[in-house]
């Protein structure tokens, strides 16, 4: 096989000239481009922690590697595109990508399926569209919050983006295809059974002591990141429950309460922004995660749910007579669904922009399954403490 697939081949009874210096720089950075490249795409590539969203499960600062094997690596989608970069170009600021010619979905073989609990890097479902000014911004949620479709477009650059140059985002698989999923009171609920939160994963609390003279430091060094409130003997904390046990036993403390929105309080942020469903970042469902070949009804009840994946990821035109559903130009009471849906929640459940707030994430988004840390870095640190050594190579779990 030619693997230098860019040389033209030279006949074999010919003398060879001997290569100048600067060609075989030339053959080895190809080269080097080449199979880094496809190792990149088939099989592992790493990934950086951009937020606090998995927070003690995983840190701002940690680098992943991603296993691309494990689910199957995605063939490209965009095939023409600029080499390790992702969208956009590191110092210009300009497409990375040119997303003339698309290639349709398909994933190789891989040896598992994706599990509960299983935490997986995919491509952000709601970034197909963005603001360029303000890519750290959800577009659909601006408008929730009420700005306008006409002034987010007069006063912005806003770009569309192909499925795998979407925004890479890592979450925690709380529910998979078929599954049916709750939240009451914080907690997850999968199939009819309470889905405790990992070890790892924290929620908040508002914390009252009952003197103004605390030392914060000793709690910070428990894990619990504090923030304050408008009253002096007061703060909010951040921690897990394992924590929360041991802060009740400080005698300073007056009282420890969770932050839960209460139940039947209407959240317009949470999906899928249904002011019928009174649905909050703690207490929503049931309801079914699609899976392929599952059929739903089409009514008024179910298309809040399940219209975006019909309409956007599954690629219908999806449209609404009177009162009747129209798919592809035909009428339809029911439809089966052609991919499997996954419900991602970020571990720092009120700290995390995950399922709750933009739905179910498609097959096609499916990057890989994150396996362990090989760097960490703590951006708050001094220069010999900056790197984190108990997390190197500490697996993902």
């Amino acid at each position: 096989m030619n693997w230098k697939f860019w040389q033209k081949r030279k006949d074999s009874d010919k003398p060879k000239k001997k290569k100048t210096k600067t060609r075989e720089w030339v053959d080895a950075i190809v080269f080097a481009v080449v199979a880094a490249t496809i190792i990149r795409v088939f099989f592992i590539e790493a990934y950086t922690i951009p937020s606090g969203s998995m927070e003690r499960s995983l840190l701002v600062g940690d680098f992943l590697f991603v296993s691309k094997v494990n689910y199957g690596a995605r063939v490209p989608m965009t095939p023409i595109a600029f080499p390790f970069a992702h969208h956009t170009m590191p110092l210009t600021g300009t497409k990375a990508y040119w997303d003339g010619v698309q290639w349709k979905y398909r994933r190789l073989p891989g040896f598992q399926d994706i599990k509960r609990n299983d935490v997986v890097v995919f491509n952000f479902p709601e970034g197909d569209t963005v603001v360029l000014e303000r890519q750290d911004d959800n577009y659909y949620q601006m408008q929730l919050r009420g700005e306008s479709r006409e002034s987010i477009w007069s006063q912005f650059h806003v770009v569309s983006r192909p499925v795998d140059k979407r925004e890479n985002f890592i979450k925690r698989c709380i529910a998979i295809a078929g599954d049916t999923i709750a939240m009451r009171n914080g907690l997850a609920v999968v199939n009819g059974t309470p889905s405790p939160l990992v070890g790892t994963g924290g929620f908040g609390y508002t914390v009252e002591f009952n003197t103004a003279e605390v030392n914060l430091k000793l709690f910070e060094d428990m894990g619990f990141k504090i923030g304050p409130t408008a009253l002096p003997t007061v703060f909010r904390f951040e921690g897990t429950p394992d924590l929360v046990k041991e802060l009740k036993k400080s005698p300073y403390i007056k009282s420890v309460t969770e932050e839960l929105t209460p139940s039947e309080e209407y959240d317009p942020l949470i999906f899928p922004h249904d002011k019928n469903r009174k649905w909050n970042l703690d207490n929503y469902g049931p309801f079914v995660v699609p899976k392929k070949g599952w059929t739903v009804k089409l009514d008024s009840l179910n298309m809040p749910l399940y219209e975006r994946a019909i309409r956007i990821y599954e690629g219908n035109k999806l449209e609404k007579v009177g009162n009747d559903w129209m798919i592809n130009g035909q009428k339809a009471t029911t439809y089966t669904f052609k991919m499997n849906y996954y419900w991602m929640m970020g571990d720092n459940r009120h700290a995390s922009a995950d399922s709750r707030y933009w739905g179910f994430v498609p097959e096609d988004h499916i990057v890989g399954k994150a396996l362990f840390i090989w760097l960490s870095l703590d951006g708050e640190g001094s220069f010999l403490n900056k790197i984190r050594w108990s997390r190197i190579f500490k697996g993902i779990h």
